[in-house]
């Protein structure tokens, strides 16, 4: 898989795809950030005016819940209407899937449509593909250990790839499982790290054909870069920053070095 993430990296950067995000307001800024210092080309926009006419402009889609309102739900139906129209990618990250009925119906609402891929915490997960109301907030109440055979029959029920992000990160299309123990404990010390993880899988959406390839590259190269930048590091402000730039500096020899990613060969049950 090394290789695999070190082509989908140089693509990313020789296309520069656009990336459009439908995100929350938490977060827009750190992930145009992070999608530029990668190497994409952001655009962040939720404006249902505009937003059909945006998706037929670029590579992928990102679809991010933190922020809800029925406006916003109305704009990101609209894009991945779109998006399957035209048959571009795009991945949902279900924030809190499981907080509030409104959060989780409007979640499962856009899981109907049909994404690439799913990425979220356990807690998130589990809520999306069970209608149960789990969790605290944003915050998981369930290891990412705990769900692996839970993900490989949904990823294989829904035909999709589904990420479960947490101190270990699993990716699993149905078939393969792969375990990805790259990062740093303080990356959960910084909003919107899930959210970065998101767009950066979508970026990687935009230049390969295969989902799997794209999530396990997207949190691999990001696990990496904070891993990197979390030494010598004195808090989670100043981890935001390098986390940019080890994005920013990412290369073929970094990922062979550092990238610390499985194959759990597990059987389908």
């Amino acid at each position: 898989m090394h290789k695999e993430i070190i082509q989908s990296l140089e693509a990313l950067r020789e296309q520069k795809p656009l990336v459009h995000n439908i995100t929350n307001d938490v977060v827009t800024n750190t992930t145009a950030n992070a999608l530029l210092a990668i190497g994409a080309s952001p655009i962040m926009s939720r404006a249902a005016e505009e937003v059909a006419d945006l998706v037929g402009l670029i590579g992928s889609l990102v679809i991010n819940t933190g922020t809800l309102t029925s406006a916003s739900i109305n704009s990101m139906k609209l894009a991945v209407e779109t998006a399957n129209q035209l048959g571009k990618p795009w991945i949902l990250d279900p924030v809190g899937a499981g907080a509030t009925l409104f959060r989780l119906t409007s979640n499962i609402e856009l899981l109907k449509y049909k994404p690439a891929v799913v990425r979220g915490n356990a807690s998130e997960i589990k809520a999306l593909f069970t209608g149960a109301n789990e969790g605290k907030g944003v915050d998981s109440s369930s290891s990412s250990e705990s769900t692996l055979d839970f993900i490989q029959e949904k990823a294989r029920e829904y035909h999709l790839v589904i990420a479960v992000t947490g101190a270990t990160d699993y990716i699993t299309d149905g078939s393969d499982v792969y375990q990805i123990t790259n990062g740093h404990p303080m990356m959960a010390r910084v909003t919107g790290t899930g959210c970065t993880a998101t767009a950066i899988i979508g970026a990687f959406l935009a230049v390969s054909e295969n989902p799997l390839i794209a999530a396990v590259s997207g949190l691999t190269c990001l696990g990496i870069a904070g891993e990197i930048a979390a030494k010598n590091c004195p808090g989670p402000g100043t981890l935001q920053v390098k986390l940019l730039d080890e994005l920013y500096r990412l290369d073929h020899s970094v990922i062979k070095q550092s990238a610390k990613i499985s194959n759990l060969k597990r059987s389908c049950h």
